[in-house]
């Protein structure tokens, strides 16, 4: 079970990293729910998280996710990943385009259910990923 799970999380990480969105269903539960609060604002509720990574691959393209290491226990996964790309689209929560590049450690952890992810939360550089593309920080 745990080597599905972390072939499923694998799996996720490369679908988004080659921009196929079309495929995301085979990873995630339809009514997944992303804890993860990129950009203020963002709907946490069951199934957002596709829409929420659709609006996410807009704004950086390209935008590759690296797994450096993945842990499974149970019924949950952690990844650490290395986050690079480009911000060169547009988003709704989301300065104008800077055309600046970003490369940002993050840690995942996905509880799984079924061979599919059914909750996501993540922390990552923010700091570092506001500074390398010139954002103000949010005054929430």
């Amino acid at each position: 079970m745990v080597d599905d799970n972390k072939k499923a999380v694998r799996g996720f990480f490369e679908a988004v990293s080659e921009r196929r969105l079309e495929d995301l269903p085979r990873f995630m539960a339809h009514d997944v729910v992303d804890h993860n609060k990129i950009i203020h604002g963002e709907a946490d509720e069951p199934g957002a998280a596709f829409d929420g990574l659709r609006q996410q691959l807009a704004a950086f393209d390209p935008l590759t996710v690296h797994v450096d290491e993945l842990i499974g226990e149970g019924d949950r996964v952690v990844a650490r990943v290395t986050q690079r790309g480009v911000h060169g689209g547009t988003h709704p929560r989301m300065p104008q385009p800077t055309g600046r590049s970003f490369d940002v450690e993050a840690i995942w952890i996905f509880t799984m259910a079924d061979g599919k992810i059914k909750e996501i939360r993540a922390v990552s550089d923010r700091l570092g990923f506001f500074l390398q593309l010139g954002w103000d920080w949010p005054q929430v």
